[in-house]
């Protein structure tokens, strides 16, 4: 699922876009990584990393072609937030393409609102950067 994600991202963005994070990365004390299965069958995956008291980064958010569509971005949203809830983490943000409408409208549905970049993050045109508060 990582490199299909990977493959995924490297054909809409240049590599100096593309943020990815890798296995060992998500295998870290401070990441939680959710999957969503079907039959048994990997169709999406989400992770997080906190990177200060209170406030995590939304990483990997990624559904696979036969599943789009159906809800389970939304899903694994949700289940995200809750994770994070779990942990006393009261803020998501994260940094996504600005080739992926479904994605922007998604995270925008759900709540989040475009920031400035953060963390280490620098402006890049092909990026856009979003926050939400969550409610306990």
């Amino acid at each position: 699922m990582i490199a299909e994600s990977d493959a995924y991202m490297q054909a809409l963005y240049p590599s100096e876009s593309n943020h990815l994070v890798d296995v060992d990365a998500l295998a870290t004390s401070d990441t939680v990584f959710l999957v969503a299965r079907r039959n048994g069958e990997l169709l999406g995956s989400v992770a997080f990393r906190v990177i200060t008291p209170g406030h995590a980064e939304m990483k990997r958010m990624f559904v696979r072609a036969e599943a789009r569509g159906s809800g389970l971005g939304r899903r694994l949203l949700e289940a995200l937030e809750d994770a994070a809830r779990q942990r006393n983490v009261d803020r998501i943000s994260l940094e996504t393409g600005i080739k992926q409408p479904e994605a922007i409208g998604l995270y925008r549905a759900s709540g989040y609102q475009d920031c400035p970049p953060f963390g280490t993050y620098t402006p890049d045109p092909l990026s856009l950067f979003m926050t939400k508060r969550l409610q306990p």
